[in-house]
C-alpha cells in the first residue's frame, strides 16, 4: 500500500530493488508500445494503406488537434483526483494497460473492405483513441516524479526511467527487423510487431504499476481546477521549458523522414533498425554521460551545450551521407561511408540523451516551484499547458512533413511505392534533400530549443531553497491531515 499522509524522511532512500526493477520494465515496454506507433505508423499509412500526401497531412492535423482538446479535460481530471489507497497516478496506468495494448494493434490493421472516406474516419478514430490512451498512460512516467521525497532519489528515478524509455523506444526496430526475416510483406511485419509489443506491454505495465508506491503527500482540498493553470502561466521558469519544447517539436519533420531515409539508403523500411538502434544506443549512453556530468555542471549548462553539439554532429552526418550519395551516383557507393553514417547516428543519439532526460529534470524542479506557490501538484496540468504549444508546432510539422516528402508539388520528390512499382528507385537529389531534413534541420531545431535556457534561473541555491520549502510545506500538510484523521477517529 502506498505511503501517504505520513511524515517521510526526505533524506533517506525509499525505493526498494523489486520496485525499481518492475517499474523500469513497465516504463521500457510502455515506451516500446508508443515507439511502435512513432516509428512505423507513418510508413504504414504511406506504404501499406497508400494514402495520398494530402490525406496523410489531414490525418496528422486531425490527430494532433482533436486529442489536444480532449487532453484539456483529461488533465483537469488527473490533477483533480484525490489520492486514494492506490495513489494518484498508478491506478490510472493500471486501468489503461489492456485497452492500450488492443488499440496499439488496431493502429496497424484496417478492415480490407473499406476505403476512401470510411477508411479515413476509421484510422483517425483509432489514432485519437490511441492518443487518449497515451495521455492517460503518461501517468506511468509521472509516477517517477512522486516515488520519493528525496530529491536525489527522485532524480535517479527520472534518469533511469528516461534511459529505459530511450531503449524501449528503439526496441520495435529490432522486433520489426526480425519479423522481416520471416515475413517479407510490410503490412504483416507491422501487425505482428504491434501484437507482440501490445501483449508484453500489458503484462509488464500491470506488474510494474502494482509494485510501485507514491510517497508524496497531496492536498485533499478541493479547488477550482482552472486556478491551477493560472499558477502555471505566471511561472517564469515554466515558460522557459514551454518555449523550448515548442521549438523542439518542429523536429517532427526530421523524425518523419527516418523510415523513408532508411529505405533510400539501405533498401527497405525494415532496415530502419540500422538507423534507430545506433541512435537509441547513443541516447542511452548519452543519458549515462549526462548523469555523470550532472556532478559537475547544472542542467542548464548541459542542455545549452547539447544544442550546440547537436548542430555540429548533425552537420557531420549530413556531410558523410552527402558524400555517399554522390559516390553512389557515380557507381562508387562505399560501404565504409554507410558504416560511418550509422556511427554518426550513434553520436547524434548522445544529444538525444540530453534532450530526453534533462526536460524531465527541469520539469520536476518547476513542478516543485509551482507546488510551493499553489499548494497543489499540477503534473498533468503543466504537461497540458506544454502540450498546447507542442501541439501547435508538432501539428504544423506533421502536416508539412508529408507535403515536403512526396506528391506532385513536394520539395523532396519521394516516389511512393505502388502495386506496379513496389520498390521505387529514389533519385540522388531526393536522397540528399531528405538527408538534409533528417540531419541538419534536426540539429538546428535542437540548438534553438536550448536558447530559452539562457534565461532559466532555477538553479543552484535557488533550486535548493525551493525544494526545502516544498518539503516543509508537505510535512505541515501531512501533520495537519494526520491530526484531522486522529480527531475523526475519536
Amino acid at each position: 500500500m502506498p505511503e501517504q499522509n505520513t511524515l517521510i524522511d526526505a533524506n533517506v532512500r525509499h525505493i526498494k530493488m523489486k520496485e525499481w526493477i518492475l517499474y523500469l520494465l513497465a516504463v521500457f515496454f510502455y515506451t516500446n508500445m508508443t515507439g511502435m506507433v512513432g516509428s512505423y505508423r507513418s510508413a504504414y499509412l504511406v506504404n501499406v494503406l497508400q494514402l495520398k500526401e494530402t490525406e496523410t497531412s489531414l490525418f496528422n492535423v486531425l490527430t494532433g488537434v482533436i486529442p489536444f482538446v480532449l487532453n484539456f479535460f483529461i488533465s483537469l481530471y488527473i490533477d483533480g483526483r484525490r489520492m486514494g489507497k492506490g495513489g494518484k497516478f498508478r491506478p490510472i496506468a493500471l486501468l489503461l494497460a489492456i485497452p492500450m495494448g488492443i488499440i496499439l494493434v488496431l493502429n496497424f490493421w484496417a478492415p480490407p473492405s473499406i476505403s476512401g472516406t470510411i477508411l479515413m474516419i476509421y484510422i483517425v478514430t483509432v489514432a485519437i483513441a490511441w492518443s487518449v490512451c497515451t495521455i492517460f498512460g503518461n501517468t506511468v512516467n509521472m509516477v517517477s516524479f512522486v516515488m520519493s521525497p528525496n530529491s536525489k532519489e527522485r532524480d535517479d528515478a527520472i534518469s533511469f526511467k528516461s534511459i529505459a524509455s530511450a531503449v524501449g523506444n528503439s526496441a520495435p526496430l529490432v522486433i520489426v527487423f526480425v519479423i522481416g526475416l520471416i515475413w517479407d510483406n510490410e503490412g504483416t511485419r507491422y501487425i505482428i510487431g504491434a501484437a507482440l509489443c501490445g501483449v508484453v506491454g500489458i503484462i509488464t505495465i500491470l506488474l510494474g504499476m502494482s509494485a510501485v508506491q507514491e510517497r508524496i503527500t497531496y492536498s485533499a482540498e478541493k479547488k477550482n481546477p482552472l486556478v491551477g493553470f493560472r499558477y502555471i502561466f505566471v511561472n517564469k521558469y515554466a515558460w522557459v521549458l514551454i518555449i523550448s519544447e515548442f521549438v523542439k517539436s518542429f523536429r517532427n519533420i526530421a523524425t518523419f523522414m527516418g523510415v523513408f531515409m532508411a529505405a533510400a539508403l539501405l533498401g527497405g523500411t525494415d532496415k530502419f533498425l540500422l538507423f534507430g538502434l545506433p541512435t537509441g544506443i547513443g541516447t542511452a549512453v548519452g543519458m549515462l554521460i549526462i548523469n555523470f556530468l550532472l556532478k559537475k555542471f547544472s542542467y542548464k549548462v548541459l542542455y545549452i551545450g547539447s544544442g550546440i553539439y547537436s548542430i555540429l554532429i548533425n552537420g557531420v552526418a549530413f556531410g558523410v551521407g552527402y558524400t555517399y550519395f554522390r559516390q553512389q551516383e557515380a557507381g562508387q557507393g562505399s560501404s565504409f561511408l554507410q558504416i560511418l553514417f550509422i556511427l554518426s547516428l550513434f553520436l547524434i543519439g548522445l544529444q538525444f540523451g540530453a534532450s530526453n532526460l534533462l526536460p524531465d529534470l527541469f520539469r520536476a524542479d518547476i513542478l516543485e516551484d509551482i507546488e510551493l506557490k499553489s499548494g497543489k501538484r499540477l503534473d498533468a496540468s503543466y504537461r497540458f499547458v506544454t502540450d498546447v504549444f507542442t501541439m501547435v508546432s508538432g501539428t504544423i510539422a506533421s502536416a508539412l512533413a508529408p507535403l515536403i516528402l512526396y506528391g506532385d508539388n513536394s520539395i523532396i520528390g519521394y516516389i511512393q511505392p505502388s502495386a506496379l512499382n513496389p520498390e521505387p528507385v529514389q533519385s540522388v537529389r531526393t536522397k540528399i534533400i531528405m538527408l538534409f531534413f533528417y540531419t541538419v534541420f534536426h540539429g538546428i531545431m535542437m540548438f534553438l530549443a536550448g536558447v530559452p535556457f539562457f534565461f532559466y534561473k532555477l538553479t543552484g541555491k535557488t533550486k535548493e531553497d525551493v525544494h526545502n520549502a516544498v518539503l516543509a510545506q508537505r510535512e505541515a500538510l501531512a501533520a495537519k491531515e494526520g491530526n484531522a484523521s486522529a480527531a475523526e477517529a475519536q
